[in-house]
């Protein structure tokens, strides 16, 4: 049967069978198109310079140490800029900024010529952050105006350069300093350390510039609170710079002549055993000298390391430093380093409780155990070229120490037998017994030839 004679139209057929055409929703083009020209916002363009400073903690390790990057109750700078929880240091930010103007604008000086000197800053300030701030010029310049003179303020104070209100509440409550002086050193928490000078020459009146004191002086004065350094150390320091207060502090603690090696310098590094493993093998450590806790040395078997106290200043420091120094991308590693170190020798609170008997760590955070996971965790997920590290030469020296079979075998030895003193009298009398053993067996021996 042909398909005329089913009464189908061959045509007909034909346009049941028509495949549409499928067209892009132009809404969806046009936005996709807006994302395409919109230059990223949490981490922008910026964020890949030198010139960038200041940025947020990545997740990887908020996630392990969060409490130690979030400020407390200051805020500084745009990122946790009016949360609520932040609102009663704000206040006195307020007070501060008025006590200053109090004593310039008797010489001429006016919170309008604050803004000036900043205004031409705010776009090399804006630049600092890793994060776009979505703040108009006369807010961004407020923020920076009010921020930076609080913390000048605040420094001034405790250099003695400004008396303290009576009755000051940031100071007559222990409990308050403390926690203003960690905040001051949250990563997340700065700006630019060059809008603290403009802002400190700009203020600083003719009565004060006698005293000889700059702003690093102070601001190292300010933190030594808390590090219990020698003043000649913080004296050596008073012309220091950084990109902002705690770049400074981490750039104090940087011993000189401890440069990281050069490219074409650069050999294999191994990574180092814990305190334990390394006491077997013969290896001791031993409380070191030197101005800062990085001057670490080894030679002839023993590693000496300067004493570090571990506390909630400390902890809240090294933190941020490490943070610091993932981020930057021409911040020299060395707390990651020293970390690093650290992390290397704790395993378990046995090799923190022989590293505080030896006087390497003074614990101030809690029990050993809690020492150890905090060293664990300062160290954890973080992104680390061993080879061009400020110790490398130390690492593999101390794994080249530990490989030598003879000092392993006979630090094995000793460490058993005679590591405390009850060893050492049971293998003093294993000893005698088996000379006592000896004679028994030569004198029945001899007795048996002489019958």
């Amino acid at each position: 049967m042909t398909t005329m004679e089913m009464g189908t139209n061959p045509i007909q057929q034909e346009t049941n069978h028509v495949i549409g055409i499928w067209e892009v929703n132009e809404d969806r083009l046009a936005s996709m198109h807006k994302k395409i020209s919109e230059p990223p916002r949490l981490l922008s363009n910026a964020a890949g310079k030198p010139s960038c400073c200041i940025f947020r903690i990545p997740q990887s390790l908020l996630e392990i140490n969060g409490k130690s990057y979030n400020p407390q109750i200051l805020s500084i700078g745009p990122y946790h800029r009016g949360e609520p929880r932040l609102k009663m240091i704000e206040e006195h930010k307020w007070r501060y900024l008025g006590s200053l103007l109090s004593r310039t604008e008797a010489k001429g000086l006016t919170l309008n010529d604050y803004f000036k000197a900043l205004e031409p800053l705010q776009a090399e300030a804006r630049e600092c952050y890793s994060e776009s701030i979505n703040l108009s010029t006369d807010e961004f310049i407020e923020m920076m105006v009010l921020d930076g003179c609080f913390i000048i303020e605040l420094f001034r104070k405790f250099g003695r350069l400004v008396k303290f209100e009576e009755y000051d509440p940031l100071v007559s409550m222990v409990w308050i300093i403390s926690f203003l002086v960690r905040d001051l050193l949250r990563l997340e928490n700065q700006i630019p350390y060059f809008v603290l000078e403009v802002l400190f020459d700009l203020t600083t009146l003719p009565e004060h510039k006698d005293n000889g004191k700059t702003l690093s002086l102070l601001t190292l004065e300010f933190f030594n609170h808390h590090m219990q350094r020698p003043d000649h150390v913080i004296q050596n320091h008073q012309n220091l710079t950084g990109v902002h207060l705690l770049d400074l502090l981490r750039a104090s603690v940087i011993p000189p002549g401890h440069d990281e090696p050069h490219r074409g310098n650069i050999i294999p590094t191994h990574t180092i055993h814990c305190v334990s493993k390394l006491r077997r093998a013969g290896i001791k450590l031993r409380p070191g000298e030197g101005e800062s806790f990085l001057v670490i040395k080894f030679k002839r078997g023993v590693i000496e390391m300067p004493t570090i106290t571990i506390d909630d200043f400390m902890s809240s420091f090294l933190l941020n430093c490490v943070a610091y120094e993932q981020c930057h991308k021409s911040c020299s590693k060395h707390i990651t380093t020293y970390a690093t170190l650290l992390d290397c020798l704790v395993n378990t609170y046995k090799d923190v409780e022989y590293l505080c008997d030896r006087n390497i760590i003074e614990n101030c955070f809690g029990n050993d155990g809690e020492v150890a996971r905090f060293i664990n965790n300062l160290g954890k997920d973080v992104a680390f070229d061993m080879d061009r590290c400020y110790l490398a030469k130390l690492f593999n020296d101390v794994h080249h120490y530990y490989g030598n079979s003879w000092h392993v075998q006979w630090a094995s030895f000793k460490y058993t037998y005679f590591d405390t003193p009850w060893s050492c009298i049971s293998a003093f009398a294993a000893l005698i017994l088996l000379i006592m053993t000896l004679l028994q067996t030569f004198y029945t021996v001899l007795g048996h030839y002489q019958t």
